[in-house]
């Protein structure tokens, strides 16, 4: 959707408004649509100018995005293994945002839990993380496991430094175990670590983005599980993943869409996003094919 629809504008945006407000679609917005619009703000409380911004939007929509989350959503199965008391914030929150994240550990979404409890950096932390296998191939157990770590409504920082410190109280984070970049070396492919990984496990994008063109791959298992938390989310914060990175993908292509979004990095853009999309310095998460096709067909 348009950020701001008004009298004059027409296209498939308008039609989606005027079957939400319920009335004649015709891609046209003309003086009843107008008028729908200031009848609907007034009974909301809202300043009635008659003009679908963010906000008149949303409210409009509301029902409209739970259908969808409601029609789409698996829930998935996820352990809760909280963190130390002290290591995150209470709340409550009210997340409008979904960020994805890697975290260059290793496969096991428990050691990461107990890494943040154990480190001096503060409250930082996601509230989901998604297990992976072990990069030297002999080990699925926690393939695809997904753990939450906070409670309803408790948050951590994990965005680091943007222009909103809205997002960092009201995002979602998710943190997928993988090591990201990879150096092609004589001996094989090789973490940041030093650490060998698999050959099954290696992603060749076919072209450098953010300087490299090898990366350590996100499972099937961890992308069917990320698909399913990402609509379970949804559903419960009622976030609109339509909006956000599978928008950019309609237009954009992968490396693109996956890159830098100024808009995004002021807040000004909600929904599903990454990392990547609000910071220059971060690779999390990179855009392999396979994550690609997922969040397209959200």
């Amino acid at each position: 959707m348009r950020k701001l629809l008004k009298k004059g504008d027409s296209g498939e945006d308008v039609k989606l408004l005027q079957k939400a407000l319920k009335l004649k679609v015709d891609g046209s917005f003309g003086p009843k649509t107008e008028e729908a619009v200031k009848v609907f703000q007034g009974i909301n409380g809202m300043v009635i100018d008659g003009i679908a911004g963010p906000k008149t939007q949303s409210a409009i929509f509301k029902e409209d995005i739970k259908k969808y989350m409601d029609t789409q959503m698996t829930v998935p199965l996820f352990e809760t293994i909280l963190l130390d008391d002290d290591e995150y914030h209470h709340g409550p929150a009210s997340p409008a945002y979904i960020y994805l994240h890697h975290t260059a550990g290793w496969h096991n979404p428990i050691n990461t839990i107990k890494d943040w409890n154990n480190d001096s950096r503060g409250k930082i932390a996601t509230e989901f993380i998604i297990g992976g296998p072990s990069i030297r191939g002999n080990d699925n157990t926690f393939d695809g496991r997904i753990i939450k770590c906070m409670p309803d409504g408790g948050y951590a920082a994990h965005l680091g430094n943007n222009g909103s410190q809205a997002m960092h109280n009201n995002s979602v984070g998710i943190e997928v175990c993988n090591f990201g970049q990879l150096t092609k070396t004589d001996a094989g492919f090789k973490t940041y670590s030093g650490a060998l990984v698999h050959e099954s496990q290696v992603c060749d994008l076919g072209y450098k983005w953010r300087g490299f063109q090898y990366w350590h791959k996100y499972s099937t298992a961890q992308i069917e599980a990320l698909k399913d938390l990402i609509l379970f989310i949804a559903s419960r914060n009622n976030i609109d993943v339509r909006i956000g990175l599978k928008e950019f993908l309609k237009t954009e292509d992968p490396a693109t869409a996956f890159d830098f979004k100024k808009d995004a990095w002021s807040g000004k853009i909600k929904g599903i996003l990454s990392h990547s999309n609000i910071r220059k310095d971060k690779t999390d998460m990179f855009p392999q094919p396979e994550l690609v096709d997922m969040l397209r067909k959200l």
